[in-house]
């Protein structure tokens, strides 16, 4: 996963003002699975916070409970 993004965006202008910013693709792709990445990990942290009064157990538990021995 992406840390940190290094962009290198040529701007294009409309009537002497920047109104487009092209990326090489590479970066293009690697900026969106960044966003994505960052989307999952806000789901996630939602899911966690809405769920942080729920019992959790261990997998080592639920064997127990089930009475499975591997």
């Amino acid at each position: 996963m992406m840390t940190t993004l290094d962009l290198h965006p040529e701007f294009l202008s409309v009537n002497g003002r920047p109104h487009f910013a092209v990326l090489p693709y590479g970066e293009f792709l690697a900026l969106k699975e960044w966003l994505e990445d960052q989307e999952d990990l806000r789901d996630l942290n939602e899911a966690i916070k809405e769920n942080q009064d729920q019992p959790s157990y261990s997998l080592e538990e639920v064997k127990e409970q089930l009475g499975i021995d591997q």
